[in-house]
């Protein structure tokens, strides 16, 4: 039992990673790059610092924004790029004083 255990615990600590391997699938690069493109053509994200990173075709995107309604259009923007399964929008409103 013990043996078994330990020769499965390899391939389910790896069954995230799926085809594309630990580095990410080949598309994720490019992913990101038309997710920056497509947050770039919008005026209202002029001064807002997003980082964009994809991996197995799940967007991520990080930084500040001004109003809540940023953070709702840019996670809108990064769904409608061709390739993305999902988005995790962790843009957060940056607090004026």
């Amino acid at each position: 039992m013990l043996l078994r255990a330990c020769l499965l615990l390899p391939l389910i600590a790896c069954a995230p990673y799926g085809a594309c391997g630990i580095r990410g699938c080949p598309d994720d690069a490019g992913i990101s790059a038309d997710v920056r493109a497509r947050l770039a053509q919008v005026p209202e994200f002029g001064a807002s610092e997003i980082s964009v990173q994809t991996n197995h075709g799940v967007v991520y995107l990080r930084g500040l924004v001004s109003t809540p309604y940023q953070v709702s259009i840019a996670g809108s923007i990064a769904a409608s790029a061709r390739g993305v399964t999902r988005v995790q929008n962790l843009l957060a409103v940056e607090n004026a004083r």
